[in-house]
């Protein structure tokens, strides 16, 4: 049973460092904040400015990262903002270290 847990996890690994991969992707997590607040909340738009791409070509970037959790999003401020999940990304890296050990 371990075996089939250790290739649902290397499949998670998988698809994270996947979603990790792109360029522009590694763009976004540089800007992205790591917590929730309104003062330094990046909605879409502002993500979209800020790597100067459109707002679809950027809201399928950041659906890409959410969708191998690595980064979460709220309705917050008025607008949907993202953020890194800090536990997903230590876990990505611990992972990784494994794999590579």
């Amino acid at each position: 049973m371990a075996s089939v847990k250790t290739n649902v996890e290397i499949d998670v690994l998988a698809k994270q460092l996947w979603a990790l991969g792109d360029p522009v992707r590694l763009q976004i997590l540089r800007i992205l904040p790591t917590e929730p607040t309104c003062d330094n909340a990046c909605n879409v738009s502002t993500i979209a400015e800020r790597i100067g791409l459109s707002q679809p070509a950027t809201s399928h970037h950041l659906r890409i990262l959410r969708q191998a959790g690595i980064i979460t999003n709220e309705k917050k401020c008025r607008d949907m903002i993202y953020w890194i999940d800090l536990e997903a990304a230590a876990l990505v890296r611990t992972q990784l270290g494994e794999v590579l050990s």
